[in-house]
């Protein structure tokens, strides 16, 4: 749950996506800012913490080594109205290739950019998300150069192989959001 706020999403959002009741995610978070010692959701988007679980905590990858050059645009994001009427019609219609569902999320790709559709309030803008090699090092040259920071890093999604993939928004010069990811590979 702390994943979900840290990404931004309310607790009606996160209630959705996991199952459980409302009562439950107020629950978990307010459980989570006293043991991390914060007195805000806002400070939770900005907790730079990973969890102990984390394949970026076992050393897999440093996520901060390497180069901390801007790679590819990996995905975009758009919001959509009506998800399973999306899911078909990407597949179907544009030929897309379906990669995997996550709630009111589906992944397609896109010879080699991956396509994020979410159901919500459909609108004309999307989201970019570049890949980076070091996720820490990467979000630290930029923000020395001047980026907003909006969000600390945090987990998005685990795949079944144990991969994860990771994230952190900035904002561009016009205050929108900007997207950088990077993949950490699990422990063999």
């Amino acid at each position: 749950m702390a994943e979900g706020v840290r990404h931004g999403l309310s607790n009606p959002q996160i209630a959705a996506r996991q199952g459980v009741s409302l009562d439950a995610v107020k629950f978990h978070v307010s459980n989570i800012l006293g043991k991390l010692g914060l007195s805000s959701r806002a400070e939770l988007r900005r907790w730079t913490g990973v969890a102990a679980d984390s394949a970026m905590v076992k050393g897999q990858t440093a996520m901060t080594e390497g180069t901390s050059t801007i790679g590819t645009i990996g995905q975009i994001a758009r919001t959509v109205s009506d998800i399973d009427a999306a899911r078909t019609w990407y597949r179907d219609v544009l030929g897309l290739e379906p990669l995997f569902d996550a709630g009111n999320m589906a992944f397609f790709s896109c010879q080699g950019t991956r396509l994020m559709l979410v159901e919500g309030e459909a609108g004309p803008e999307s989201i970019l998300y570049f890949t980076v090699a070091g996720l820490h090092g990467s979000l630290a040259r930029i923000e020395a150069a001047g980026a907003k920071v909006a969000s600390a890093p945090h987990r998005i999604h685990t795949h079944e192989d144990g991969t994860e993939e990771w994230v952190v928004f900035v904002e561009d010069n016009d205050g929108r959001p900007l997207g950088l990811m990077a993949k950490v590979a699990p422990a063999d």
